[in-house]
C-alpha cells in the first residue's frame, strides 16, 4: 500500500467536546482534490458520528 497520499483526520469532538483529538488514517486522491478534507466519520470514543479534519500528517 503507498504511503504517498496517507493523510491524518483529527476528531473536533461532539458538541461536549467528547472524543475530540481521534485519529484515523486515510488515503486521498491528490490529483482531483487539492483542499484539505473535512468529513463526518463515527467516533468511537464519542460513541457518535463526529466532524474530523485534515491535519498535516508529518
Amino acid at each position: 500500500m503507498s504511503q504517498d497520499n496517507l493523510i491524518k483526520l483529527v476528531s473536533l469532538g461532539d458538541d461536549k467536546g467528547v472524543g475530540k483529538g481521534h485519529i484515523i488514517w486515510s488515503h486521498k486522491n491528490t490529483k482531483k482534490l487539492k483542499e484539505r478534507l473535512e468529513l463526518k466519520k463515527y467516533n468511537p470514543v464519542a460513541k457518535k458520528h463526529t466532524v474530523y479534519k485534515e491535519k498535516k500528517s508529518k
